[in-house]
């Protein structure tokens, strides 16, 4: 009688079984993460797409029509102003926030007294929502019950109390003042980190070849430091483009409809006009612009050859 012995398979093949068993286990552990990207942004991003190819009504029947929504958009003045305020303010407030974060994050990355409580100072308005710092802020400008004006006319420094949100140029830099006291201490923590990262001794070394700060600056510091950079741009930019809640809470859009951005507009279509599709339309050139010019910052800010 012939007994048959089992054999162990061969190396090769328990490779390839504990490969394809490491595969799966870590598409198990994706598979939350795109399950929540599939919900919460490819799936909306689509129904976006087709709800602006409709006559989208808030009540009623929707009915297909091309392309006439996105024709429509290039008639629509309104739109374009919005979209020309929110290109200005997009870089006003980002200079700003650099021209204060940069130097709070170079002040803050060394340990120094005192240290611990700058970066927590710095840092605590980025965690107030931007609604709530708008209703703290509106009432901060408001020209009968907020503070500023009814105490600089207290202390006499004014013959009567005046409304900075009247006008242009004072409601426009209220808002900028604002966003740059919250946003800063956020960006100051991103800049800190690459500072960080910087190796010391590349530092040292240029200091023993009698590099100056500037020199430093320019030839270690702003090279090494370009991803950083990028991700706070991008952020800033971003964020600045798709602002909406000051603008609506603070100043409604006014005075005279000079502070309406191109979200505010894509809301006002939407949700007061109730065109919806027209809406979808504009969000989706709002979106096709914001993926360009992340693009642009993006190759502007990548990494040089020879760099580390």
């Amino acid at each position: 009688m012939t007994t048959i012995t089992p054999t162990a398979a061969p190396p090769r093949a328990r490779r390839l079984v504990g490969a394809g068993r490491r595969q799966w286990i870590g598409l198990l552990y994706v598979a939350p993460a795109v399950a929540l990207v599939m919900v919460f942004f490819v799936i909306p991003l689509g129904m976006t797409a087709w709800m602006s190819l409709h006559n989208w009504p808030l009540m009623g029947e929707h009915s297909f029509i091309g392309l006439d929504n996105y024709w429509a958009i290039l008639r629509d003045t309104r739109f374009w102003n919005a979209l020309r305020f929110t290109g200005y303010y997009t870089v006003i407030v980002t200079i700003a926030i650099f021209a204060i974060a940069f130097p709070l994050a170079i002040f803050i990355e060394k340990p120094r007294p005192l240290t611990n409580l700058y970066r927590t100072a710095f840092f605590m308005p980025a965690v107030v929502g931007f609604a709530s710092a708008s209703l703290l802020w509106s009432w901060l400008l408001n020209v009968d019950s907020g503070l500023f004006s009814p105490a600089a006319y207290e202390l006499g420094l004014i013959e009567k109390k005046f409304n900075l949100l009247a006008t242009f140029q004072p409601a426009f830099w209220s808002i900028i003042a604002m966003v740059v006291w919250k946003v800063a201490g956020f960006t100051m923590i991103i800049l800190m980190t690459g500072l960080q990262s910087i190796p010391q001794d590349l530092q040292e070394a240029a200091v023993i070849d009698g590099a100056g700060p500037f020199a430093r600056f320019r030839a270690i510091t702003l090279p090494l430091m370009r991803r950083t950079l990028a991700l706070a741009l991008i952020l800033s930019v971003a964020g600045s483009i798709l602002a909406f809640d000051q603008f609506y809470i603070i100043l409604r859009g006014g005075p005279r409809n000079q502070t309406l951005t191109a979200v505010y507009w894509i809301f006002n279509q939407s949700f007061v006009s109730f065109k919806l599709g027209h809406g979808a339309a504009l969000s989706m050139v709002l979106l096709v612009i914001l993926v360009a010019l992340s693009l642009v910052q993006l190759w502007l800010l990548r990494k040089p050859e020879g760099i580390d």
